[in-house]
C-alpha cells in the first residue's frame, strides 16, 4: 500500500493534527476540530513504514500535549511538562504504529467491501482507544487527561457518554473518523456510498438519546470559592487559605442549606488535630446548620494525606476520604533517588511525600450518600464508577487550580466534570479555590458558575439520583471490550496473513 502522503508532508500534517486537536477542548471548544485532528493524524498513518509511523505518531502526540497541557509549565517550568508531553508522545507513537499495521494488514487479509468499511474502521479506533487505555494507567498510575473522548462534553454526540462512558466516546469518535477515511479511498465505492456510509453511522449516533436519569429527591448545597493564595509559591500561611474560605462564607450564614462544601486547599493544616483548624470548622458547620466537608493535610501513622472531611458540629469528624491518587511528582516524587540527579532542585521543591488512600471515597451526608474526590481523581474512570457503585447520589468534586492561573487547565477539568455528570447521571458540585466552579446537573447542564479569580459561593437546590447508567453498569469492561477488538482484529489480520505467505 502507497503511503496517502510523503514522510515529509506526513510530518508537517502530523505536526498540524496536534493544535488542531487541542481546539477541539476547552477553552477553544470548536469540538469538531478535534475530529479533524483525528482525520490528520490517520491520514499520515496510511501506508508508513514502522520508522515512519513512530516518527509522525512522535510528531503528533508532541505537538499535541506540548499545546493541551501548557498549564503544567505555569508551575515548575517547561521541564516537568515537557518530560510528560514527551513520555505520552512515546505513548502515541506505539499507537501509531499499530494503526499503520492495521492500514497495511486489514485490507490484506480482509479484501472485501465489509473489510474496509466496516473492520478496519473497527479495528483502528479500537487500537486508538487501547493506546489511550495503557498511557492512563501506567506508570506511576498514568496520565488520563487529552483522552479524545472527553472533548465531546457540549457537542452534539455528549448524550452517548451515559451509555458507553469517555473510552467508549474515544473508540465512537476515532470510528467515525476511519469510516470516513475508508469511504473515500475506496475506489469502487459509488459516489452515494461514499457520502452514505459516514453519514449514516453518524445520523443513527446524533439521534440516539441520553439514558434516562430520574431524580429521587433534592439536596441544598452551598459550595464555597474562597479565592484564597493557595498557589504552591503564593507564600500563603495555612491560616491565611482558612480565612479566606470562611471570609467567603460569613455571608451564607443564616441561609437553610443540606451541606457546605469547601475546595481543596482549604488548609495544609491537620484538621483532625490542629486545634485552629478544627475550631473553624466546628464554627462554620454550627452557624450554618449543617455538615461541612473540607479539606487538610492529615498525618497517621507517620504518612501524610491529602484527606477531605465531613465535619458535624458537636460531634467532629464523622468521616473522610484519603485521596486514592495522589499525582506523580506534583504531591509526591516516585522513585525519588532515581529521578532526583536529573533535576535536584524541581524535585526537591516536593518535600512531603503524600501516601495513596485506601479509604472509601463516599460520605453519608445526613442520609445522603456524596462520592467525594479530590481534584485530578476526577479523570479516573475507576474512582468515578466506585462512587457511584458504592451509593453515591451526588458527587462533590473538589479542587485547586490556583498553581495553574487562567490558563486552560480549570476550563479542562471542567469539562470533564460535565462528562462525568452525563456519563454518572448525578450532579457534580465542581468547587475549586479560585476557579472554575460551577455545579453541574445530571443532564450536562450549568445549573450555577462562579467567576475566576473572586470569592464567592453557589447556593442551590440541586437533584440527587440513584439511577445506575449503563456507563456505571459496565465500568471498565467498555474499554476493555472496544480496545480488545482492536488488539484481536490485527492479530487475526496478521497471523491470517502470515498463514498465506507460508
Amino acid at each position: 500500500m502507497k503511503p496517502v502522503l510523503p514522510l515529509w508532508a506526513a510530518v508537517i500534517v502530523a505536526a498540524a493534527s496536534g493544535p488542531v486537536m487541542d481546539a477541539g477542548f476547552p477553552d477553544k471548544y470548536l469540538w469538531p476540530l478535534a475530529l479533524v485532528g483525528v482525520a490528520l493524524v490517520l491520514v499520515t498513518l496510511i501506508g508508513r513504514r514502522i520508522g515512519g509511523a513512530i516518527l509522525v505518531g512522535f510528531v503528533a502526540g508532541i505537538t499535541f500535549y506540548l499545546t493541551h497541557i501548557q498549564w503544567a509549565s505555569l508551575f515548575l517550568g517547561p521541564l516537568p511538562m515537557s518530560a510528560l508531553a514527551v513520555l505520552e508522545s512515546l505513548f502515541f507513537a506505539a499507537g501509531a504504529v499499530a494503526i499503520t499495521l492495521a492500514y497495511r494488514w486489514v485490507p490484506l487479509a480482509f479484501p472485501t467491501l465489509l473489510g474496509r468499511l466496516g473492520l478496519l474502521p473497527v479495528i483502528v479506533a479500537g487500537l486508538w482507544t487501547a493506546r489511550e487505555a495503557w498511557a492512563s494507567v501506567w506508570p506511576y498510575g498514568g496520565f488520563a487527561w487529552g483522552r479524545i473522548g472527553i472533548s465531546q462534553s457540549e457537542g452534539p454526540l455528549a448524550p452517548l457518554y451515559s451509555w458507553i462512558g469517555i473510552s467508549g466516546m474515544s473508540f465512537v469518535l476515532v470510528f467515525l473518523v476511519a469510516i470516513s477515511i475508508e469511504a473515500i479511498r475506496v475506489a469502487e465505492l459509488p459516489t452515494l456510498a461514499r457520502i452514505a456510509a459516514p453519514v449514516g453511522v453518524a445520523a443513527a449516533l446524533l439521534v440516539f438519546p441520553a439514558f434516562p436519569v430520574s431524580a429521587d429527591g433534592t439536596m441544598t448545597v452551598a459550595a464555597v470559592q474562597g479565592n484564597g493564595k493557595a498557589g504552591y509559591f503564593d507564600g500563603s500561611s495555612a491560616d491565611d487559605l482558612l480565612q479566606a474560605q470562611l471570609d467567603a462564607s460569613l455571608p451564607l450564614f443564616g441561609e437553610d442549606v443540606d451541606v457546605v462544601v469547601w475546595p481543596e486547599g482549604t488548609t495544609y493544616r491537620d484538621p483532625l488535630k490542629d486545634p485552629y483548624t478544627t475550631s473553624v470548622f466546628e464554627y462554620v458547620s454550627s452557624e450554618m446548620d449543617a455538615p461541612l466537608v473540607a479539606q487538610g493535610v492529615s498525618e497517621r501513622d507517620g504518612l501524610f494525606h491529602n484527606t477531605a472531611i465531613l465535619w458535624q458540629a458537636g460531634e467532629g469528624a464523622l468521616d473522610f476520604y484519603d485521596k486514592k491518587h495522589p499525582v506523580p511528582f506534583g504531591e509526591y516524587i516516585p522513585d525519588r533517588a532515581f529521578w532526583r540527579p536529573f533535576a535536584p532542585d524541581l524535585i526537591d521543591l516536593i518535600q512531603r511525600e503524600y501516601t495513596p488512600g485506601t479509604t472509601d471515597n463516599v460520605f453519608d451526608v445526613n442520609g445522603v450518600i456524596a462520592g467525594i474526590n479530590i481534584c485530578f481523581d476526577i479523570v479516573d474512570d475507576q474512582i468515578l464508577t466506585e462512587s457511584v457503585e458504592e451509593g453515591a447520589q451526588i458527587i462533590f468534586a473538589s479542587s485547586n487550580n490556583a498553581d495553574f492561573g487562567r490558563t486552560d487547565e480549570s476550563v479542562q477539568q471542567l469539562a470533564i466534570a460535565r462528562v462525568r455528570a452525563m456519563e454518572l447521571g448525578r450532579t457534580i458540585v465542581n468547587i475549586s479555590t479560585v476557579g472554575t466552579s460551577a455545579i453541574i446537573g445530571p443532564d450536562g447542564s450549568t445549573i450555577a458558575q462562579l467567576p475566576w479569580y473572586e470569592p464567592g459561593a453557589m447556593v442551590e437546590t440541586v437533584p440527587l439520583a440513584s439511577t445506575i447508567t449503563p456507563a456505571v453498569a459496565a465500568g471498565r469492561q467498555v474499554e476493555w471490550f472496544v480496545a480488545g477488538l482492536g488488539l484481536a482484529g490485527l492479530l487475526i489480520a496478521g497471523t491470517a496473513l502470515r498463514r498465506r505467505n507460508r
